[in-house]
């Protein structure tokens, strides 16, 4: 990415890079986004969920930022380490070549003292000539909520607010600059320095890193993540896009339990201006079921079986919640209080306010999660190793449960807030809970009350083949006895509802392309068709533009299926990144990167390859 040719856009004087001029590096509990001018401005310490220490990506006044770039003017582009997810931003001048190298140590046996320290390397090289380069630490502290103190002795600085205390040593000097600190130096050919930021209290003293420990850190941390790659089965046609899609979600796992995150930020709009802002630091029930699809597909069965192992600790059938025996989403350590709260002193990205924390829609009816998680539990005991006999009863639980309850009006998988419907999708995914469920009991003989499923089973088919088919439209449609058309009806072959060459699903296919795509970017569905509650439009939903490549996959059109694949790739960022939407000019939005459209596009790609040959 040409760092000097891009506009910035700005707000109130401030100025804020597009969301997809970002990369990430993380390690397996918090991560960080790293703009292409070498700014970090996104950083929650000392989880994903935690307050913002940097968050300038959301108020580039008065959220914080991480600042490391060359002193004269650059042309910069940024590439991932081959392999491993330790990001390099290049800076390219009239006297010389720099490069600032981002990583968060990741060893997979880390020391107990160690996994608190939450490290944080960022070393510099001039590669070619002399370079001057300047840095700044501007951290904010509970979302830029709480004034900090600063001790300040030569190469280690200590920033200290009341709930957390940050340590920044350095190769070179620092100064004060108010409650911040800065560098200015100049680097020769060869020459290195290495700037490490750490969590610091109790048994974490500060410790600084020279440049021998920041060139074995380097090397640890490669090794890392070149050897859990390594286990990939993939060896397809885009084999790059896949790979950076699997180290992707990985990096929105977190170690200690197991937990995927839908998305690592919050409050990154769907629309500029509009009230569209969420937080997605926590583990959707859906989001994080289907990345265990995309995992398995691919030969990680560590990370689903530490997935389940999250589910069976923290997610009980008998714990109940307002809306069901499940919640649609819980946090990274299986809390269920998600309270949402508005951040008023922060204007948003380029003044997209409100921003959020904690996401009230956990609160809601959102039948579609049994299906995703009863399908995860049957492709972990098919593809994994056979599920434990306590997990056996957890899905009997919950099967029973959806056979009482799948006729209820829900929120569906869009999370409306314009009251509840009776989605098709929720209906399609009650069928695969029970479905799969039925499957794994005759397999392997699990005891079950499969009169009672079957039957259940049975009628929801009939349920959405009599009430879901629109004869106006000549499609499947949103919800039950209506006409507006949604792109969640593009799992039904997915999941093997309905034949990908039925007649009734290539007309609701050809429906659909006429109405919800662009140039192979799929809308949701048309909210003045539907309203859901909130005000202003949305861009097109990547997950649903791989769905529909997938689809057009299994009815056999394989031209439109790879073209639309294609495009589709040209919309990623300079490192192969998604956000959640693609506006009409094709800018990325909404919380970036986003576990959900990665995990489609692995599928998406390994079921296309396969077809092709």
């Amino acid at each position: 990415m040409d760092g000097a040719a891009r506009e910035w856009a700005t707000s109130g004087g401030q100025r804020y890079a597009p969301i997809s001029d970002h990369g990430l590096i993380g390690d397996l509990r918090s991560v960080a986004l790293v703009a292409t001018d070498g700014t970090i401005d996104w950083y929650c310490c000392p989880d994903f969920d935690s307050p913002s220490v940097f968050a300038a990506i959301l108020d580039a006044g008065r959220g914080g930022s991480f600042e490391l770039a060359a002193a004269v003017p650059a042309h910069t582009k940024q590439f991932y380490f081959p392999d491993t997810n330790v990001l390099i931003t290049r800076f390219f001048t009239e006297d010389g070549v720099g490069e600032v190298q981002d990583f968060m140590p990741v060893t997979g046996e880390p020391e107990p003292a160690e996994e608190d320290r939450h490290r944080l390397i960022r070393r510099v090289l001039c590669v070619r000539g002399a370079l001057p380069f300047r840095m700044r630490a501007a951290p904010r502290f509970e979302y830029g909520t709480r004034p900090h103190t600063l001790r300040l002795a030569g190469d280690l600085a200590v920033f200290e607010s009341e709930a957390l205390s940050l340590a920044l040593t350095s190769t070179v000097p620092l100064e004060a600059d108010g409650p911040d600190v800065r560098a200015d130096f100049k680097l020769a050919e060869g020459e290195t320095a290495v700037f490490t930021l750490d969590r610091v209290g109790g048994e974490v003293a500060p410790r600084h890193c020279a440049h021998r420990d920041a060139e074995e850190q380097f090397g640890t941390t490669v090794r890392y993540w070149r050897h859990w790659l390594s286990s990939s089965r993939y060896r397809g046609r885009w084999r790059e896009m896949v790979h950076r899609s699997a180290l992707t979600l990985k990096l929105l796992t977190y170690a200690p339990t197991g937990a995927i995150v839908a998305a690592p930020t919050t409050s990154l709009p769907e629309e500029l201006g509009g009230e569209r802002n969420w937080d997605y630091r926590y583990v959707w029930m859906r989001d994080a079921a289907f990345c265990v699809y995309a995992l398995l597909r691919l030969g990680f069965s560590e990370e689903a079986r530490a997935f389940m192992g999250f589910v069976s600790r923290h997610v009980s059938p008998g714990d109940g919640c307002p809306s069901g025996p499940l919640q649609i989403m819980y946090g990274i350590d299986g809390r269920t209080d998600l309270a949402e709260r508005e951040l008023g002193h922060l204007e948003g990205y380029r003044g997209s306010a409100p921003v959020r924390v904690g996401n009230a829609a956990a609160d809601q009816l959102q039948l579609d999660i049994y299906g995703a998680l009863i399908d995860s539990f049957y492709l972990y005991d098919k593809w994994a190793e056979p599920i434990s006999s306590e997990q056996w009863d957890h899905v009997c639980a919950l099967v029973d449960w959806v056979c009482t309850h799948w006729d209820q009006p829900d929120e569906g998988i869009w999370e409306t807030r314009g009251g509840r419907r009776n989605f098709l999708y929720s209906r399609l995914m009650c069928w695969v809970a029970i479905e799969r469920a039925v499957r794994m009991a005759n397999r392997r003989g699990l005891p079950a009350d499969l009169p009672r499923w079957r039957t259940s089973r049975d009628t929801i088919y009939r349920r959405i083949m009599s009430h879901g088919w629109s004869e106006a439209r000549r499609a499947f449609v949103q919800h039950e006895d209506g006409d507006v058309l949604d792109a969640a009806v593009l799992m039904m072959p997915l999941t093997k509802f309905i034949a990908p060459t039925d007649p009734k699903w290539l007309s609701t296919l050809d429906s659909l392309t006429e109405d919800l795509v662009s140039d192979s970017l799929v809308y949701r569905y048309d909210p003045q068709e539907s309203p859901d509650g909130l005000r202003g439009d949305e861009g097109t939903f990547s997950i649903c533009s791989f769905w529909y490549v997938e689809a057009l996959t299994r009815a056999g059109r394989l031209d439109e299926a790879s073209l639309a694949f294609e495009k589709m790739l040209t919309y990623a960022n300079h490192l192969g990144l998604y956000a959640e939407e693609i506006s009409h000019t094709g800018a990325q939005q909404g919380n970036f990167p986003q576990a959900f459209t990665h995990l489609s596009l692995i599928s998406a790609a390994f079921n296309l390859d396969r077809a092709l040959g």
